[in-house]
């Protein structure tokens, strides 16, 4: 895939925004993916992880925050970010009609998804995807940022590492099992926050990419499955 149709779209009260998207032919679902705090939606990871989507038939909506945007360092507060989310999910439904909508983003950008999605803002979104999902600040552990998820009504996709200082496993594990069906957790061994993996794992962070992509496809599949399930039994 190429660089991608570059896009600006409004978020209330904080001006205009950046976006990229990058739509594959024949798009079976379009991914609403924010940044992490520090660093925007040109980060080589995100850059990499939209051309892997897009060779697995998933388009997706990079973006930034109005700070990042504005080229300052400290992150907008919730209420500015989780409007930046709405915002962009409706900028990326229009750009891409009639594709089926996920929302999620890396660390900071999945939890600002999370909250909006918490409140009710993002209407017609399918499911949330996590790409470390930031719990706790750096090895201080903690649960107080996953309070809200009891809020959130749609499926959620957790793809975190074992060595994520941002997300102690042994408390992010028991936040998935009391969500039920609702969440689902796929741990990557050795990975850390960035997905970076050791050499005794056997793989590289290129296969690290892969491997978040096809899960990512593949849990999305499934959510049309149940719905069409559903849909038959109603």
């Amino acid at each position: 895939m190429g660089e991608g149709e570059r896009l600006r779209f409004a978020v209330e009260d904080a001006g205009e925004v950046s976006a990229i998207l990058v739509r594959p032919a024949e798009a079976r679902w379009l991914l609403v993916l924010a940044h992490g705090a520090g660093a925007g939606m040109t980060h080589p990871f995100l850059e990499k992880l939209a051309g892997e989507l897009a060779d697995a038939g998933v388009a997706s909506f990079r973006y930034q925050f109005p700070y990042m945007e504005e080229r300052r360092r400290v992150p907008d507060s919730p209420s500015v970010a989780t409007a930046t989310v709405a915002a962009a999910v409706r900028a990326a439904a229009n750009a891409a009609p009639g594709v089926p909508v996920l929302a999620g983003g890396k660390s900071f950008g999945g939890r600002m998804t999370s909250q909006a999605a918490s409140q009710q803002l993002l209407e017609g979104v399918r499911g949330l995807v996590f790409f470390g999902f930031p719990l706790h600040p750096p090895n201080k552990l903690g649960t107080k940022r996953a309070e809200h998820l009891a809020k959130v009504q749609i499926p959620m996709l957790f793809l975190q590492g074992t060595r994520d200082t941002l997300a102690d496993l042994n408390l992010l594990r028991p936040i998935c099992k009391n969500m039920g069906k609702l969440a689902t957790l796929h741990v990557i061994e050795t990975a850390d926050h960035s997905f970076h993996v050791l050499k005794s794992c056997g793989k590289s962070d290129a296969e690290v990419l892969r491997e978040l992509v096809r899960t990512t496809a593949s849990w999305a599949e499934k959510l049309k499955m149940d719905v069409a399930r559903v849909s038959t039994s109603d």
